[in-house]
């Protein structure tokens, strides 16, 4: 199993890498870390993470980076993250 991120998802994954490191970059590196963490475990476990509570009847998953939730979609031999948002945002239905 794979782990790639939409050109959206990683621009998104970028972006809090970025809003982070202005404040404070070894906070910054800790969280990239831990998400890389998170994220390889998808590889063995890719269901392992839970369905969107706003919508539970889409196909796609969320694990959590404090203060971050990685949205997913496992396509394939692939999982797909589609999006990362601030666990403050209210996230819009996926596409």
């Amino acid at each position: 199993m794979r782990v790639l991120f939409t050109p959206s998802g990683r621009e998104q994954f970028l972006a809090a890498i970025r809003h982070i490191y202005r404040d404070n970059p070894r906070a910054a590196i800790a969280f990239r870390r831990r998400a890389e963490k998170v994220l390889s475990r998808l590889r063995k476990f890719p269901r392992s993470g839970k369905a969107l509570r706003e919508f539970p009847d889409l196909p796609f998953r969320e694990v959590i980076v404090n203060p971050y939730r990685f949205f997913y979609r496992v396509k394939g031999k692939t999982v797909w993250v589609v999006a990362v948002w601030h666990g403050a945002q209210l996230p819009e239905r996926p596409k």
